[in-house]
């Protein structure tokens, strides 16, 4: 049986029998739900039991700081809990709560999708996720404090938490406590993080190991930014408008507005036009004489299938929010942000920037409704409050810090965890049509970690047509589960 925090009830024996249960470990406002479930991975049945309910940090002493929501899955029996490894799990915003993740991809239960990975009308549901990675590992959802059920306790300041210090010493605190409460210091642990998570996941990497002492043995990140600097494209910062390049390709392919017979070695031109001959004329400014300008411009036009004098009017500039826009403008269609593959009507034409993303748009009710029925109606947690799925409650984020340099730049910490750490592997999965987290910014930030060959083994990285949530995509969530598992092999030798 999986270590139960103190003053719990005995479980059910009933895989689908439900108890809550009052844990008063960590103070008598914390309220846990425990109920079990059971789910067929590969033809093999799991039973597990399902813990949903907050547990409140506290400073040293005993002032209540935050109580945090999280949604574990612990994978029963469980004899020698401490051989079974724990992942702990997050998405990103900053202000996004773990339900992404949780019902997306990752958990026993996820959304249940068209063929084309589209949602239907409402009502929506959740199915059994015959793709969970719940045969791996056991798995602990976290919302960070300001979403999902998560809160700063009474009288803390919100500037405690809404920063990125703040925020890896608060999530660093959260699992130390998971740790201890369920006993599980000595399992084989990871973490697991999407988007602004995986700047969490990298920085927390080295938090971890140097304040609690805590080794890791994987980090998965998916649609990753650990350098800030790769998708900014505001003032004179030319290097993000190079790396934004061949995610733009792959989306104009994907939308027919250019054509090739070999999407790879297209890809593969373009990645390497868009790191040597773009961005050199990109650093020479007014200096760039009118030939090799128009040869940009050409080059510009071929791989994104913008016309030309937009292109030069843009200064051979093309940003995300312009590229959204402009690529189906003829048919008053903008694409998304976040999966650039769905186009969604454009209500304000002759405006520059795209009013909404409609890749966000069309899932966020989906989230919202499911998991607000699921937490209920399976996880037998009950709370008034508002879950917060997107929260903008976090801003102002406190994004300036010395150790993160003028942008903000986790890589170091991540490169420091790997050299203190030899045994730590990192997974690194990034969409093509993803114009929040581009693949080439994520290739060019892990190219310059100064790794030794040895270490720089450790890291593997693998592409998915897909957005952002790489797992909407039903084929790329199935590539994305036999990637995991065969990194959860490789990163724990000790078995399950």
């Amino acid at each position: 049986m999986t270590a139960a925090a103190p003053a719990q009830t005995e479980p059910s024996t009933e895989p689908s029998a439900a108890a809550t249960t009052q844990n008063d470990a960590g103070g008598a406002d914390e309220k846990i739900s425990v109920t079990h479930h059971s789910l067929t991975l590969a033809g093999a049945t799991i039973n597990y039991q399902a813990l949903a309910g907050t547990i409140t940090a506290k400073d040293e002493s005993g002032k209540p700081k935050a109580d945090f929501f999280f949604v574990a899955y612990m994978k029963e029996p469980a004899d020698k809990p401490a051989n079974r490894p724990i992942t702990f799990i997050f998405n990103g915003g900053p202000g996004a709560a773990a339900v992404w993740l949780h019902l997306g991809c990752v958990g026993p239960q996820r959304i249940a999708l068209g063929t084309d990975g589209i949602p239907g009308a409402p009502p929506y549901k959740l199915i059994d996720n015959d793709q969970s990675w719940l045969d791996l590992s056991d798995l602990v959802f976290i919302d960070p404090v300001g979403t999902g059920y998560s809160r700063p306790a009474e009288g803390q300041a919100k500037s405690d938490f809404f920063g990125v210090q703040q925020d890896l010493e608060s999530i660093g605190n959260f699992i130390r406590l998971f740790l201890t409460r369920y006993q599980r210091w000595g399992s084989p642990k990871f973490l697991a993080g999407e988007s602004y998570g995986t700047t969490r996941a990298a920085a927390l990497s080295e938090l971890l190991l140097d304040r609690y002492g805590i080794n890791l043995n994987g980090i998965v990140l998916i649609s990753t930014v650990l350098n800030f600097q790769t998708i900014d494209t505001s003032g004179s910062n030319d290097l993000a408008y190079a790396l934004y390049l061949p995610s733009y390709t792959a989306i104009a392919l994907y939308h027919h507005k250019i054509q090739t017979a070999d999407e790879d070695k297209l890809l593969a031109e373009v990645s390497n036009y868009a790191t040597n001959d773009y961005l050199v004329a990109l650093g020479k400014g007014g200096a760039l004489d009118k030939d090799a300008r128009a040869d940009v411009v050409a080059h510009l036009a071929r791989y994104t299938g913008l016309p030309p004098d937009l292109i030069d009017r843009a200064d051979m500039r093309i940003d995300p929010d312009m590229f959204r826009k402009q690529l189906l403008a003829d048919q008053r269609m903008i694409i998304g942000r976040f999966d650039a593959r769905i186009s969604g009507l454009d209500p304000s034409p002759a405006e520059s920037e795209p009013d909404y993303d409609p890749s966000l748009s069309l899932f966020l009710p989906v989230y919202a409704g499911t998991f607000n029925d699921y937490v209920r109606s399976d996880l037998n947690y009950k709370s008034d409050l508002d879950y917060r799925i997107l929260s903008n409650d976090v801003w102002p984020w406190e994004y300036k810090a010395d150790q993160f340099g003028s942008y903000l730049d986790v890589s170091k910490q991540l490169r420091s965890a790997m050299m203190e750490n030899p045994h730590l592997k990192v997974l690194v999965c990034s969409g093509y049509e993803d114009l929040a987290t581009p693949y080439l910014g994520t290739i060019y930030t892990l190219n310059h970690l100064d790794l030794l060959d040895r270490i720089q083994a450790n890291i593997t990285q693998t592409f998915y047509h897909s957005g952002h949530m790489i797992y909407h995509d039903p084929i790329s969530l199935k590539q994305l589960k036999a990637n995991v598992a065969t990194f959860f092999a490789a990163a724990n030798k000790t078995g399950s």
